[in-house]
């Protein structure tokens, strides 16, 4: 019994220096270990970007409003967000959400999923006068994350055509039945569990399908991450990666001097891994895996992604 008060003591006495210790040692172990390689990781990211983008002749002034619908500007901490849909951008608009509010900022994960998405919870780029989208873009932090454009694909269909959303149904999902799964074109009965739904191979074929882009733009979900954030236009201060996203978060809000003040949600296993491409892909015939790497070329390129050879060169 003394013994075990002698020790109460001697942590009461010792325990903040302790907790100080390790936290140092932590740190200290973040820059001597990770923060090099997330630098260098950025470092040939950029270098990437700039081999590809050598030729792009495009200037920021071309580009009008639709093309900088995603552009979140956050003028309290300096910073442009161009968020990517299904790539992680729920809870970078978390994170964005509870910066606006006032220190000690609040739990990114207590603002819920669908609430974060609506159109009024941001200012967006587009909304400032040219002249000051131009200084804003100059002097604030910019940044965005992608993803492999075929897995980004994958997990848009898992989200947005197999789970009933009107949106998606009336504008989208209607026309997939209809051009290439006409016996699954009967009346929707309104409920959210019984309604056709197309295949992935349908999706696919809807996707490089020349009809698709002249009717309109592809939906965000599944527009190519180049013509939703144009990185050959913005010098982009960081460029994540969904699958190395915590390491990079962290280095983002380092940068931002925020690393200690808020903590980017943690993320959860992918469930679209590499290993199940081929999976979902198993129902594509090799024409329209051929095309589908075509219409997402310049993403692969420019992000640094491999091309799928398992699926292109059967």
């Amino acid at each position: 019994m003394g013994l075990n008060k002698e020790f109460m003591i001697v942590f009461l006495l010792l325990g903040p220096m302790l907790f100080i210790t390790l936290t140092i040692h932590g740190w200290d172990f973040y820059q001597r270990n990770i923060a090099p390689e997330t630098t260098e990781r950025q470092r040939l990211r950029k270098d990437l970007l700039r081999k590809h983008c050598a030729s792009e002749n495009q200037s920021l002034v071309s580009l009008n409003n639709i093309d900088l619908n995603n552009f979140i500007v956050d003028d309290k901490h300096g910073i442009i967000y161009c968020y990517i849909p299904k790539v992680a951008c729920t809870n970078w608009k978390r994170t964005l959400i509870a910066l606006k509010h006032d220190e000690p900022y609040p739990d990114p994960m207590s603002f819920k999923g669908d609430w974060v998405h609506k159109f009024d919870r941001f200012r967006l780029l587009k909304h400032f006068p040219i002249q000051e989208r131009k200084a804003k873009l100059q002097h604030y932090t910019k940044f965005l994350f992608v993803r492999d454009p075929f897995v980004r694909l994958i997990s848009a269909f898992r989200d947005k055509i197999q789970h009933y959303d009107k949106y998606f149904y009336d504008g989208y999902i209607r026309v997939m039945l209809q051009r290439y799964n006409s016996q699954n074109v009967v009346k929707n009965n309104g409920t959210k569990s019984k309604y056709p739904k197309p295949s992935f191979h349908n999706f696919i074929q809807y996707i490089v399908d020349p009809r698709t882009e002249r009717y309109a733009p592809f939906e965000p979900h599944w527009r190519q991450m180049h013509r939703l954030c144009h990185p050959c236009l913005i010098d982009y201060d960081l460029i994540g990666h969904q699958e190395t996203l915590q390491e990079d978060a962290q280095e983002l809000l380092k940068m931002l001097k925020l690393e200690v003040d808020i903590k980017f949600p943690p993320s959860y296993e992918n469930m679209t891994s590499h290993n199940s491409i081929t999976d979902w892909f198993q129902s594509v015939p090799l024409e329209d895996r051929r095309k589908l790497y075509k219409v997402y070329e310049k993403d692969f390129q420019l992000f640094g992604y491999r091309r799928p050879t398992e699926l292109l060169d059967e």
